[in-house]
């Protein structure tokens, strides 16, 4: 079975495009800004195993999917600006 790299995971836009978003959302519910680190590791924990089933391409259907280690820590980059 092959393992997908977090790390790897972290470098595409698209990801951190949702982690961003994923962040914007979560900090409403909360009522404060629940900061970039927080929002990516829930979204790794909660959301990233389907995020690669449907965007990533099919090379092998079996691969596995383990929970991110918690010694790694995303690297924050700012949001892309529409304005």
């Amino acid at each position: 079975m092959e393992v997908i790299d977090y790390k790897q995971l972290l470098q595409k836009d698209e990801v951190l495009e949702a982690i961003n978003r994923h962040k914007w959302l979560e900090s409403e519910k909360a009522g404060h800004d629940i900061g970039f680190e927080k929002a990516a590791e829930d979204w790794l924990n909660r959301f990233a195993a389907a995020w690669v089933n449907d965007y990533l391409p099919k090379q092998n259907p079996s691969k596995e999917f383990p929970h991110p280690p918690k010694n790694i820590k995303p690297q924050r980059r700012p949001a892309k600006s529409y304005f």
